[in-house]
C-alpha cells in the first residue's frame, strides 16, 4: 500500500524564515519549486517533495525525526556550497560503510539547515 515518501514538511514562524528558507532550498541547494500557494510552497526533490509553510506559532524543536538524507551525486560540492552560504556543516564529508548484511558503502555530510533542521547529503559508493 505505501509506495514511497510523498514529502517532507516545515513551517517558518516568520516571512524572514520563510524568505531565508525559500533561499536556502532554491538558491544554494538547486531545487525547484513545484506548486506555490499563498501560506506555502513544494519544491521538488528529484524523488520526494519537500512542502514550506509560512505560517508555523511557537517555538521550533527537534522531535524524534533526526534528520533527512538529499541523495546527491557530489556530497563535497554541495557541502562546499553550503558552507560558502554561512551554514554549518557539522559532519565534514566522508566515506562509513554501514556495518549491514550486505555491507553498505556511502558518503555522507551533514548540515544545519535555515530553520535549524538537520540535513544529511548522502551518495552511495
Amino acid at each position: 500500500m505505501i509506495k514511497g515518501i510523498h514529502h517532507i514538511s516545515m513551517k517558518c514562524g516568520t516571512e524572514a524564515e520563510f524568505v531565508k528558507v525559500r533561499d536556502f532550498y532554491i538558491n544554494i541547494l538547486g531545487l525547484k519549486i513545484c506548486r506555490e500557494w499563498s501560506k506555502g510552497i513544494m519544491l521538488d526533490t528529484g524523488n520526494g517533495l519537500i512542502e514550506i509553510f509560512t505560517d508555523a506559532e511557537g517555538e521550533h524543536c527537534l522531535g524524534a525525526i533526526r534528520h533527512f538524507a538529499l541523495l546527491t551525486d557530489d556530497v563535497d560540492g554541495i557541502a562546499a556550497k553550503v558552507k560558502s552560504a554561512g551554514y554549518e556543516v557539522f559532519i565534514e564529508p566522508n566515506d562509513k560503510v554501514i556495518p549491514s548484511v550486505p555491507e553498505y558503502p556511502i558518503r555522507m555530510a551533514f548540515c544545519y539547515g535555515p530553520l535549524g533542521e538537520q540535513i544529511e547529503f548522502f551518495k552511495e559508493r
